[in-house]
């Protein structure tokens, strides 16, 4: 009998002459694939419209001393007649990868024939051997219309908006027996349905991903906008996708409009027209929305956001070339971007004026509310209110009230912040559909109430619960140009509910005795003596003045909040007489600014030892993975019922766009929808 070490021999020997031979590999393939990536052929993770521009791209592992030399892509069997840029990682690759590895990429592909499609590269490496993968994806049939297409689609995105928001803003309208004594102007839309929001890597989204789910059909990583993701480090190259924005602009001229309460470089107005895995690369971003207005149609971009736009040295100015972007005319990698997409090759120039160069590209500006009521809406509009994030409404009205000086310098909280005269929501969404209505075409138009998000994020209730009604106000403005138009499809919807927001019950106490049991501190008197659940939660009446706002959030017996999703605070009830410091600022570390809270922990710690422990580390309420609402209003207002992806969201507005509405005849859009009371 042989040793056993001779008996292993020959198949050591195999080993060894396999490994020697092992061929290269595919370790990503672009579209994401669920066939690259289990084997599987369901679920179809990337769907498109026909026609609808994507890129192609392999991240190819050759064998150890060897390259990558070729690659093609090939469609249901047939080869992809673009060019293929093939560049390796010795630079700008993520950690992990070896100099060698290679990555292919096809910008700009577009299939018209509708269903399911084969997709495949073939990578050659120097000796010879190759490396294959397939994965698969769909092209979504527009359906046979029942009604005509309609001319304008308005998004209206309440960021972080849940049910449980949604309700909060409802109960402050008021209530009387169990009946709302006046509707949300979204709780008069058509058609209800649930959204499923996770993104391509979470079952918890952050905005990025989910704004442009609903804007591109597809699912994106979190942090990352209108791109799939790559193994680069270059934040602005990444395999695109087209918006529905380039689409519609692309195929029947539409412009596009983005209205933000937020900085306009943040996540969800960004992701309806800007490419890049890194939604914090505040320059590019702002760069790329008017440098590539040709492909998106940009004619109104209105929000916070003036740092971005003002030279590097200028008071104020984040402008920065570390994250901005330049696309190298010898780099087929990026130079394909250039020449298949159309887009602009970008520069390094933090001196950039970039407010002139809005205007020098024929927009108006406006840096005020005043400025917006005196803009000319014959013209583009750029509209920056804040050099970030705009005020929210609680203090926009105490601001404009002059009745509460809750500031920190014995002013309002605006005049703390050098910014008196902010427009709300529902006014930049009035002067938007101004200038957007003689879009010859049409438009798509996005507005966010940002803050209700943010706000969440910091467990600040009555600050969440104004910016709601804000954005309803801002809804009821979209409802009525629907309803006047006739032509205009309207859907309010979130990106994602934040916070995991309960609406627990009431306030057994007045809000004087309240006060009291603050000082008083402790779970005994804060939380024993002060919460109302099932009957004992009554009815909240908060008295809404003339502005459509509640003379006051100190109510007696008020409304109460919890979180689900919260980190530590502590909890008096009240309302906070100051918002918390706003870290995107630029001028946050200066006085008044910077007597204000960093933290809800900081904002919190002196007001009535009642600590609530939190579910998640770190200082802020995260979002959750729960669905969120969708309300449809105008024609093809029908098509939105039932529970639905987020990504087909996209497929049923450009199905209305482009051919006309498959939902039954919808007399709903026609009608002069109800006046809220006062």
């Amino acid at each position: 009998m042989k040793p056993p070490f001779l008996l292993l021999a020959p198949v050591l020997a195999l080993l060894a002459a396999g490994s020697a031979a092992a061929a290269p590999v595919v370790t990503r393939l672009t579209p994401p694939s669920e066939r690259f990536a289990s084997g599987r052929a369901d679920p179809v993770v990337a769907r498109f419209l026909p026609g609808q521009r994507f890129d192609l791209q392999a991240t190819v592992r050759p064998d150890a001393g060897q390259r990558i030399t070729a690659a093609r892509f090939f469609i249901d069997g047939k080869p992809v007649a673009a060019p293929v840029a093939l560049r390796d990682c010795a630079s700008g690759c993520v950690k992990g990868l070896a100099a060698e590895t290679a990555i292919a990429t096809v910008r700009a592909v577009g299939v018209e024939a509708s269903g399911r499609h084969e997709f495949s590269v073939e990578a050659t490496q120097a000796d010879g051997s190759k490396a294959t993968a397939t994965g698969n994806f769909e092209v979504v049939p527009f359906a046979a219309a029942l009604g005509p297409r309609v001319k304008n689609i308005v998004i209206l995105l309440g960021d972080g908006m849940g049910a449980s928001q949604r309700t909060a803003a409802r109960i402050v309208h008021g209530y009387a027996q169990g009946k709302a004594l006046q509707p949300l102007a979204m709780d008069s839309f058509t058609a209800t349905g649930l959204v499923k929001t996770a993104s391509l890597n979470s079952i918890v989204t952050d905005s990025s991903p989910g704004m442009t789910s609903y804007v591109s059909g597809n699912k994106n990583n979190n942090n990352e906008e209108g791109v799939f993701p790559d193994d680069t480090v270059d934040a602005f190259d990444n395999p695109r996708v087209e918006y529905l924005s380039e689409y519609l602009h692309r195929t029947q001229g539409k412009q596009l409009g983005i209205v933000t309460t937020a900085d306009v470089f943040d996540a969800t107005p960004a992701g309806n027209a800007v490419h890049s895995s890194n939604r914090g690369a505040g320059t590019g971003i702002v760069d790329q929305f008017l440098d590539d207005r040709r492909l998106t149609g940009l004619t109104v971009l209105m929000g916070g956001g003036r740092k971005w736009f003002l030279p590097a040295g200028t008071p104020g100015s984040a402008r920065t070339d570390s994250n901005d972007y330049a696309f190298s005319a010898t780099d087929p990698h990026t130079a394909e971007i250039v020449k298949r997409w159309g887009a602009a090759a970008g520069t390094l120039d933090k001196g950039r004026d970039l407010i002139r160069d809005f205007q020098a590209a024929g927009f108006g500006y406006a840096a005020t509310r005043a400025d917006l009521d005196k803009a000319d809406p014959a013209r583009p509009l750029l509209g920056l209110f804040a050099f970030s994030n705009m005020n929210v409404a609680l203090d926009k009205i105490n601001g404009r009230r002059g009745t509460e000086k809750n500031g920190l310098s014995g002013g309002s909280v605006v005049e703390d912040f050098g910014l008196p005269d902010q427009p709300m929501l529902d006014e930049m969404a009035a002067k938007a559909l101004a200038v957007l209505k003689r879009s010859p075409k049409g438009f798509v138009l996005m507005v966010e109430g940002a803050s209700i998000d943010k706000q969440a994020h910091n467990m600040d209730t009555e600050r969440w619960m104004l910016d709601t009604l804000e954005f309803d106000r801002a809804v009821r403005v979209v409802q009525d140009f629907a309803a006047e138009q006739g032509d205009t499809l309207v859907i309010v919807t979130a990106d994602h509910e934040c916070s995991g927001a309960a609406l627990i019950g009431g306030s057994v106490v007045t809000d004087a005795r309240l006060a009291e049991l603050a000082a008083k501190k402790g779970v005994a008197n804060l939380r024993n003596s002060v919460v109302g659940v099932y009957e004992k939660a009554g009815f909240p009446h908060y008295r809404l003045a003339a502005d459509g706002y509640p003379e006051t959030t100190n109510i007696d017996y008020r409304l109460l909040v919890g979180y689900g999703a919260n980190a530590d605070r502590h909890e008096d009830w009240r309302t906070k007489r100051t918002p918390q410091r706003d870290v995107q600022q630029p001028f946050a570390a200066e006085a008044p600014l910077k007597w204000y809270p960093a933290n809800a922990l900081e904002r919190d710690d002196a007001l009535g030892d009642y600590l609530v422990t939190g579910q998640v580390p770190g200082e802020q309420a995260v979002h959750t993975a729960t669905d969120v609402p969708l309300s449809a209003y105008g024609p093809g207002a029908l098509a939105f019922t039932g529970v639905m992806d987020n990504t087909d969201v996209f497929f049923k507005l450009a199905q209305a766009a482009m051919k006309g509405v498959v939902a039954p005849a919808d007399t709903s859009g026609s009608r002069k929808p109800p006046k809220p009371k006062r």
